[in-house]
């Protein structure tokens, strides 16, 4: 008689072949389109003229709040490529769109802003970003071949003539460092027409269906202050050291640990001199869960902590959101076919993609309130945050193949 642990590994087997069959599918037919080639191809012959288009919109100094600049050269590249309907809100988000048929919208998304160490290397750089070889260098341009690579796969498709079921929109959005204000104004634009949000960050080397939630508080002290020689307590230092002490000892029951609960405090600070006992301190509060509801308790817990504190030392604490990330899981979306198809994609591009449920980008906008969404990454090139950043060229183009090939795939 076969063991039973066979033949339930053949059964899984079998299954996931099947699984896997029904993934390759489109993407095979994808691949026997004349147009999809010819797009695929299209890629390729524009190698040199997309890496100095990130050149450009690369040295363009853009800090997030501070986009406009980048958004009007996306905008321009967009409407010289023939995208329709380009538009550059106020956030500044930059929009356009290949028009389908079904009313419904395929939405490509890219981050449009830097971190603010990028920009401060790109105003003390007295030189352009530069090409050399597979590489673009330069401070700058590593975030950047992301919206490089998605204007590139809008202009392969549309110079093929490839002609979509759903409306293809391609997007690059603004503050994504500074809590996706921009991503929160782009899908409230899209969400009753979006079948699906792809986050652009890199090649597909990773898919991620899945958002993890983050919330990020400042937690202010208060008391009285004075000279030292009339020091004591209470004392806000006191308080803060009581509270930090308690929240990072707060149990984490075994419930907890499937929906990987985290608590962090990462900054204090108070007082400015030595002989003085200051008025005001605070601390960051970093709580984040694959469970939204974890976070709430984890939050209900700190309220009680700090109450106590306050009962004990006379400190006063005052919870003030720094960055709410919103995040989500959504039931079946591991075997979807949006994430197998991507999977496929990636196999076909050479490599076996890693998935995880734990995103923190664009993606957690739309996956926060229930809508489809996925994120797709990978390294994007080296060095991002110091002056001799780099955009790698060779995985630039094929994240704007694993765009026209999901498009073609998911959008047709």
């Amino acid at each position: 008689m076969r063991c039973p642990h066979v033949v339930i590994g053949v059964v899984v087997g079998l299954l996931l072949l099947a699984r896997d069959g029904a993934a390759q599918r489109p993407l095979l037919q994808a691949l026997a389109d004349p147009l999809v080639a010819t797009a695929l191809a299209s890629v390729d012959a524009h190698r040199d003229d997309t890496a100095r288009w990130l050149a450009t919109i690369g040295g363009i100094v853009s800090p997030s709040g501070q986009e406009r600049e980048r958004a009007e050269a996306v905008a321009n590249q967009m409407r010289r490529i023939g995208l329709s309907d380009v538009t550059v809100d106020a956030s500044p988000n930059v929009t356009g769109r290949i028009r389908g048929r079904s009313g419904k919208a395929l939405v490509f998304v890219s981050t449009l802003d830097d971190l603010a160490t990028v920009a401060a290397h790109q105003r003390a750089t007295t030189t352009k970003p530069r090409l050399d070889g597979n590489r673009v260098i330069g401070p700058g341009t590593n975030t950047s071949t992301t919206t490089a690579a998605l204007v590139a796969a809008a202009e392969a498709l549309i110079a093929s003539g490839f002609q979509p079921e759903h409306d293809l929109v391609f997007a690059a959005v603004a503050q994504e460092e500074t809590g996706l204000v921009g991503m929160k104004a782009l899908y409230e634009q899209w969400r009753d027409r979006a079948i699906a949000f792809v986050d652009v960050l890199g090649d597909g080397h990773s898919v991620t269906y899945g958002a993890i939630t983050i919330h990020w508080w400042k937690v202010v002290a208060s008391g009285p202050g004075g000279h030292s020689l009339n020091g004591g307590v209470p004392n806000v230092n006191q308080g803060i050291g009581r509270a930090v002490d308690r929240i990072l000892s707060l149990p984490h029951p075994e419930r907890y640990q499937a929906d990987r609960v985290v608590i962090n405090v990462a900054m204090l600070q108070s007082g400015a001199v030595y002989n003085h006992k200051p008025e005001t301190g605070w601390f960051s509060l970093d709580v984040r869960s694959l469970d939204g509801a974890r976070v709430d308790e984890v939050e209900a817990e700190v309220k009680k902590v700090l109450a106590g504190v306050t009962a004990e030392t006379a400190i006063a604490f005052d919870l003030q959101p720094f960055q709410i990330t919103p995040g989500g899981q959504i039931p079946g979306l591991r075997d979807s076919a949006l994430v197998t198809t991507a999977e496929a994609i990636s196999r076909h591009l050479g490599y076996t993609a890693t998935l995880g449920n734990a995103g923190s980008a664009n993606l957690n906008v739309p996956l926060g309130r229930g809508s489809v969404a996925i994120g797709i990454g990978g390294e994007r090139g080296g060095q991002r945050g110091f002056p001799d950043e780099w955009g790698d060229i060779p995985q630039m183009l094929r994240t704007a193949k694993y765009v026209v090939l999901l498009a073609a795939t998911i959008g047709k």
